[in-house]
Order: structure tokens, then C-alpha cells, then sequence
């Protein structure tokens, strides 16, 4: 690994000189100048890690150096040495970004102790760059897979949406990669190197939701022994996703309602405001048009999130994607497991390519994992995929059916037969049917099916 570069910028030699034998000593590699002149000369040739800059200099003096280094190094960390007399300086200093400062006379323990925190702090910075980078390169638009009509139109409006800051509410089935879609636009756009946050608003209980998101005061209820942010105010500056928006109350719709029209929330139990500036994306299976005739979602809200559209069509709506998504899947999975990629075999695709998906893509991706794990050989034939995807859709007899079936009866028969066929696993069932498993658990609830959580 290489060691960290430092440049020391002062007018005094002797100071130059002590710097450069204490931190030579601790193993960092250490340049020397008298001038701010030759700091920026030596800066461009080749940037440093850390520069620590008297603050009185004759000519062009510390904060000078600051605010250029500032400007066009972001990433370099500035400590200023200060004597007795510009201490408050020092401190003015800080506040315009700079690290810390040594004040003189300094020990060499004074000097090791701040360069240290300042290495500390830039290789943290390079972490995060780099952890942005690889978020960056994996949510990239040339990772959303498929050549189809459709997907080119998803990817020219993510594509446009990603650049502004409007409000985007993204439309598909279970499965279809609703969260993908959201984080691409989150990364790819000006707010990328801030925070994503992820909620799934149909898996918590509206208390809950409602703490989770605008966070609470302490005594605001039982248990609640110390304060809280927020996930809006987490995601401050950056990018709140909200999937499953249609599963909101109506209470908590008039709440997110004010968040988009003020900027600005009250954490339960609190009386203070607090202005956000975070980016809403939305992501919906249920046609809110419908529910906003039903009077079930409110129509300003909805007008609110649809400020773009983005509708991701299912699997079945785009089957020239199926052997590019299982060819993906596979080379993912390789990667993964540091194993040669399968090749699926023209019978095998072809039965991939019949299959409804009624999963979508998550399916898709169940069905190749599990079939390479399992696979003895490097070639996926028909006998290795699921025995489901060799049947029928919805293989039910109808000719053994009454000829005058409820509707609900046969919605029990067909959630019964997927749960036979998962063997009683609820989230692939749930996957199955494009749906959560908390709408499996309501239906069940609802047609009399008893299923064990």
C-alpha cells in the first residue's frame, strides 16, 4: 500500500524541516515549500493527500491556500499551523473546511496525532468514493437488462427523469424490478453521492411506518426512551424510495402530502419543524387511478408522485429479454460463486421461453440460481429447471370444476395449487402470484384458506 502524501507549506524553514523528520519517521511521504505559489505548481503536478499550511505567510498565506485547495482539490485535507496570536483565525479556518489546526509551539506527538486523524478521515473519504463508485457502476443504466421496445422506453425516460429532480412514481407487478429502476435514477443523477433509503411501506403497520419515516421525539410513546431521525431526514439531500405507496392509510397519505408540498416534517410527538430536502420515488403493483375513483388514495398526492410515469412492463410483456436476463443471471451467479458459467441448453430455453413468469424477473432469477446450484454439469437441460415451469399455467382441471364457479372459489383453488406447488413456501408462492406476502396472508384471510405464518 502506498503511503500517504503529505505537503508542508511554510515560510519558516525550521518548521518545513521538524515536520518533514516527524512524519518521515512515522512512514508517510513528505514534500516540503516555502512558497503558496510553488504549493499549487507542485498540488497540479502531483496531488496530495494532506497539506498543512502556515496560516501567516508572506505573499499568498493559508486561508489563501485553503480556499483554492478547497475549490479545486475537494478531496485533499488541510490543517493549518497557527501561532499563539491567530489562534481564532485557526478557528475561522475551520469553519471555512479546514481539518484541525497545530498551534506553536507544537510537539511532535501534537503534529503525529492530527496527521493520523487527517489519514483517518482521507482514506475513510476514498472508501466512501469508491463504495459510490461501485454503487454507481452497479446501478448503472447498462445494467437494467433488455433489448425489447418497452424496455428502450424505460430506459429513455429513467434516463431523462435521472438528470431533474421531479417526483417519479414507478408502475409494475411484483417482481418487475421496481427498486432497480429507482436506484438507477438515485445514482445517475446529481444527488448519487448522497443517501438512498428504501422503504417498503406495505410491510409495516401505520404507527410504525409513520415513526420509521418522520422519526420521533423521546416520550413520544412507550419505548420510545430517546429521540430518532427520521428516514426523510437520513435521506436529506439525497433520494426516499416508497414502495408499495397504494398501501398507505389515508392519514399518513395527507402527511407524505405536506412533505412534498412544504419540505418539511415534525417528528411524532414533536412541535418543531424541520425543512428536508429530499427526492420522493414511488413505486406502486396497484392502479392508484382506480383507487383515486374509489376515493381509497387521495387525488393531490397522486398528482403530487405522477409528476413522470414510469410503467416496467412484465416479463410475459417482453419475452425477447428472457434469454438475456437468464444469461445475466447466470454470469452473475458464476461471478458469485467462482464457478464456470452454465449454458442452458435450446430445449431448456424454450420451455424458459413458454413459462408465463408469473414471478417476473425476480422469479427468472430464483429459477436460474437455483438450477445452476444444483446442476451436476456445466449445461442446463429441461429435467434441471423446476417441474412448475414444465406444466400448464395455472394447471387446474376446469372440466372437474361446477360450471358456475364463484370467482373467489377458483382465486382459493389457484393459491392452493401454487402453495402445493412451492411446497408450502409462502414467499415463492407470494412471487408466484405477484404479490407480497402480506396481500398472500389477506387473500387467504379473505377466501377462508388457511395458511400457517
Amino acid at each position: 500500500m502506498l503511503s500517504p502524501r503529505i505537503l508542508v507549506v511554510d515560510d519558516e524553514s525550521i518548521v518545513c524541516e521538524s515536520c518533514q523528520r516527524i512524519l518521515q519517521e512515522e512512514g508517510y511521504e513528505v514534500e516540503c515549500t516555502q512558497d503558496g505559489k510553488e504549493a499549487f505548481e507542485k498540488m497540479r503536478a502531483n496531488p496530495f493527500d494532506v497539506v498543512i499550511t502556515d496560516l501567516k505567510m508572506p505573499g499568498i498565506d493559508g486561508m489563501d491556500v485553503l480556499k483554492i485547495l478547497q475549490k479545486d482539490y475537494p478531496e485533499t485535507i488541510i490543517i493549518m499551523i497557527t501561532g499563539f496570536s491567530t489562534v481564532e483565525t485557526a478557528v475561522e479556518a475551520m469553519k471555512l473546511g479546514a481539518f484541525d489546526y497545530i498551534p506553536k509551539p507544537f510537539t511532535p506527538d501534537e503534529v503525529s496525532i492530527v496527521v493520523k486523524k487527517a489519514v483517518e478521515k482521507r482514506n475513510l473519504m476514498l472508501e466512501n468514493f469508491y463504495l459510490r463508485q461501485e454503487l454507481r457502476d452497479k446501478y448503472g443504466f447498462q445494467n437494467i437488462i433488455g433489448r425489447s421496445k418497452r424496455m428502450q422506453d424505460v430506459y429513455r425516460i429513467i434516463a431523462k427523469v435521472a438528470m431533474t429532480d421531479s417526483t417519479a412514481l414507478i408502475f409494475g407487478q411484483s417482481g418487475t424490478g421496481k427498486e432497480l429502476i429507482a436506484r438507477a435514477i438515485h445514482f445517475n443523477s446529481p444527488r448519487g453521492p448522497r443517501s438512498f433509503v428504501a422503504v417498503d411501506c406495505s410491510s409495516l403497520a401505520e404507527t410504525l411506518l409513520e415513526s420509521e419515516l418522520f422519526g420521533h421525539v423521546r416520550g413520544a410513546f412507550t419505548g420510545a426512551v430517546t429521540a430518532k431521525k427520521g428516514l426523510f431526514e437520513e435521506a436529506d439531500s439525497g433520494t426516499c424510495f416508497l414502495d408499495e405507496i397504494g398501501d398507505i392509510s389515508l392519514a399518513m397519505q395527507a402527511k407524505l402530502l405536506r412533505v412534498l408540498q412544504e419540505h418539511e416534517i415534525k417528528r411524532v410527538g414533536g412541535t418543531e419543524t424541520l425543512k428536508i430536502d429530499v427526492r420522493i420515488v414511488a413505486a406502486t403493483n396497484k392502479n392508484l387511478e382506480e383507487l383515486v375513483a374509489e376515493k381509497k388514495f387521495r387525488e393531490d398526492l397522486f398528482y403530487r408522485l405522477n409528476v413522470v410515469s414510469i410503467h416496467l412492463p412484465s416479463l410475459r410483456e417482453r419475452p425477447d429479454d428472457i434469454p438475456l436476463l437468464a444469461d445475466h443471471f447466470l454470469r452473475k451467479f458464476a461471478a458469485q460463486n467462482n464457478k464456470p458459467v452454465c449454458r442452458i441448453s435450446p430445449e431448456a430455453m424454450d420451455i424458459l421461453n413458454r413459462y408465463g413468469w408469473p414471478g417476473n424477473v425476480r422469479e427468472l432469477e430464483n429459477v436460474i440460481e437455483r438450477t445452476a446450484t444444483l446442476t451436476s454439469t456445466n449445461l442446463i437441460l429441461p429435467e434441471d429447471l423446476p417441474r412448475r415451469l414444465h406444466l400448464e399455467p395455472a394447471q387446474i382441471d376446469m372440466g372437474s370444476l361446477p360450471s358456475r364457479i364463484p370467482l373467489s372459489e377458483l382465486e382459493k383453488l389457484y393459491i392452493q395449487k401454487v402453495l402445493e406447488e412451492t411446497g408450502g413456501n409462502k414467499k415463492r408462492a407470494a412471487d408466484i402470484l405477484g404479490i407480497d406476502r402480506r396481500t398472500l396472508y389477506r387473500m387467504a384471510n379473505r377466501l377462508g384458506l388457511t395458511i400457517k405464518r
